[in-house]
């Protein structure tokens, strides 16, 4: 809320949301916390990428003799929403290039359930990730517009109904 009153009373700032795809894919914001603002730069960038992204940004800078300008832990801490002590994002969460594996199949290949266990991922897994996938369209929907990378992002590209607890599978 108070990023956007400052945005609001110095125009034209706006606030930038700061889910990646794999996190609004699972339902892994909050709609008035990290899901707040304007524009979501990488709302169709998975969460692995935005790892990458980063180790390339700091190399670039460190190449041109900069300060490189995202914290090392930043990149390297293991991801946590921090809604708790102790709490880690593994803790409800595949790992990320886990659950990247299976969103790219599930999202971009519209790969059914038995596809994604065929390709051979654990099938209680794959099981977990769809129904949050499926779970937190009501999620999505509310969330900012954002850059579009990949064949399939969130929103035009893909939506789920939300009124009649449709499921994948069902």
């Amino acid at each position: 809320m108070i990023w956007m009153a400052e945005s609001n009373q110095h125009p034209p700032s706006i606030v930038l949301a700061c889910g990646n795809k794999s996190e609004l894919a699972v339902g892994y914001s909050t709609i008035y916390g990290d899901a707040v603002g304007g524009y979501a730069p990488i709302k169709d960038v998975p969460k692995t990428w935005v790892w990458k992204l980063a180790q390339w940004r700091n190399e670039q800078a460190e190449q041109r003799g900069e300060t490189p300008p995202i914290p090392e832990n930043t990149i390297t801490k293991e991801p946590s929403a921090e809604l708790r002590p102790d709490q880690r994002d593994t803790d409800s969460l595949p790992p990320y290039d886990l659950l990247d594996d299976i969103l790219d199949d599930y999202v971009e290949g519209d790969a059914s359930h038995e596809d994604i266990v065929k390709m051979g991922f654990d099938p209680q897994v794959v099981d977990r990730v769809i129904r949050m996938v499926d779970l937190a369209e009501y999620k999505r929907r509310q969330y900012p517009p954002g850059t579009k990378i990949s064949f399939k992002a969130f929103g035009r590209d893909r939506r789920l109904p939300i009124t009649n607890g449709w499921r994948e599978g069902r």
